[in-house]
């Protein structure tokens, strides 16, 4: 019994990062017209502040204001025989979900990883449904939208 509420688990968790990966594909893409120079400066030195106001002008073109925040810490990984690897811990906020998760920004794709959603005085089984529902309200145009199987 365990085993299946751990891949119902896996599945809804894979459908809500599929939601915010879909949400976030114009915000990281907006995100990587920064020059990547000062995108690593800013993390290098801890300079939070920069960055929040880069998510939150980034993020105000696609959602509505306050949905999308800066978490306050973002990491880079920069090797000489590749390209920069740029994490950045983000926060989605609107109705009564919120969903903590990591923006990774590579230079020809952009991915996300889902830490956390929490969603007052709602089951854990129906917390993806509310995450999907709560992104699409969330938007400010038309995206697609993604579908819980």
């Amino acid at each position: 019994m365990k085993l299946q509420d751990e891949k119902k688990q896996d599945a809804r968790m894979t459908a809500s990062e599929k939601a915010l990966a879909v949400a976030a594909k114009e915000l990281a893409a907006e995100l990587r017209l920064t020059d990547i120079v000062d995108l690593v400066t800013f993390i290098r030195t801890d300079n939070h502040p920069n960055l929040s106001d880069l998510v939150n002008s980034s993020a105000e073109l696609y959602f509505k204001p306050g949905t999308v925040s800066y978490g306050w810490a973002a990491d880079v990984e920069m090797r000489w025989a590749g390209t920069p690897v740029v994490r950045l811990d983000l926060e989605f906020r609107h109705r009564q979900v919120t969903a903590f998760f990591d923006l990774v920004l590579e230079a020809r794709q952009a991915g996300v990883r889902l830490k956390h959603i929490a969603c007052d005085a709602i089951p854990a089984s129906e917390h993806s449904r509310c995450l999907i529902e709560a992104i699409a309200d969330a938007r400010l145009s038309a995206t697609p939208s993604v579908e819980l199987q």
